[in-house]
């Protein structure tokens, strides 16, 4: 079968996956896989105590499946780098399935935004030489003096462009829930169901939402096309409080979400202490909710 038909394929799937009279995604089994973000380990990367050849021994020793790797410490982007460390990883039976990376869609004109989509360009390159299905982004923060609704078109505008560039190369983009544009759950569904392509979802992060938050969690849930956890959520008065996974399991399960779920620890205690012991927990509840 040549690229081009294959590529065709599996658009359409996707697609259809998402028509109206498709299976509810409630009606699926969920299956759950845990990972690690590079990003919990950010301190340790940039100062150059770890290195992310590092986190797929890590991955094998927390016994988790997957690399959820943020760039921003990448030493850089040529295959001298990139593919020893997918060889790397791929010889441990770990997947770096996500790579993270920073990006400001709001943009107010198109000389910006075709930036913004050479920037999607690049990384997608990166990601498909790691072998990573899944790149998070960001929205970016509304400019002053400018509407939201206005700063979403442009948000709209780039992902727009950017989402069949990612499909061309088998990679979903998915807009993390990252305050600015993306702080409400009712927001993020508008540009996506805007945008209307099967390789743009949402990069669901459950410690992000200011307020309601497990409410705004289930909101974006049927559109996730990855999952960050994070050990501290806030509570109704703003306070960051611990995160009730047993519940947050509860809705991916009920939704019937399949993917990763990558721990992305941001707390006080040493990472080095914590990780191991909140990948422990979060194996602990894949294993209770999923049945793939």
């Amino acid at each position: 079968m040549k690229r081009r038909s294959l590529l065709h394929l599996i658009t359409t799937a996707a697609a259809a996956a998402a028509a109206p009279g498709a299976a509810p995604a409630s009606a699926r089994k969920p299956r759950l896989r845990t990972a690690i973000c590079a990003y919990s380990y950010r301190k340790e990367l940039e100062s150059g105590k770890l290195k992310y050849e590092d986190l797929v021994r890590l991955a094998v020793d927390f016994d988790v499946d997957g690399l959820d790797l943020t760039v921003y410490w990448f030493p850089g982007t040529s295959d001298d780098f990139l593919l020893p460390l997918r060889a790397l990883a791929y010889r441990n039976g770990v997947e770096i399935y996500s790579i993270s990376v920073r990006t400001n869609m709001c943009r107010p004109t198109p000389e910006q935004r075709d930036q913004e989509v050479a920037e999607v360009r690049k990384w997608v390159d990166v990601a498909a030489k790691l072998g990573a299905g899944h790149i998070r982004v960001f929205g970016g923060n509304v400019p002053k003096g400018e509407t939201e609704d206005r700063a979403a078109e442009w948000v709209i505008d780039v992902l727009r462009r950017a989402a069949p560039i990612a499909g061309s190369k088998g990679i979903i983009l998915g807009l993390e829930n990252h305050g600015g544009i993306t702080s409400r759950a009712e927001r993020i569904l508008q540009i996506v169901k805007t945008v209307d392509s099967p390789w743009v979802g949402v990069n669901l992060d459950t410690g992000n939402f200011e307020k309601d938050a497990y409410r705004q969690i289930e909101t974006i849930l049927p559109h996730a096309v990855n999952a960050q956890f994070k050990s501290e959520i806030r509570d109704e008065n703003g306070q960051r409080v611990r995160a009730d996974w047993d519940r947050i399991m509860g809705m991916l399960a009920r939704h019937g979400y399949r993917g990763y779920l990558a721990l992305e620890y941001e707390a006080k205690e040493d990472p080095l202490t914590a990780v191991p012991r909140l990948t422990r927990e979060l194996n602990e509840l894949a294993r209770k909710y999923s049945r793939g």
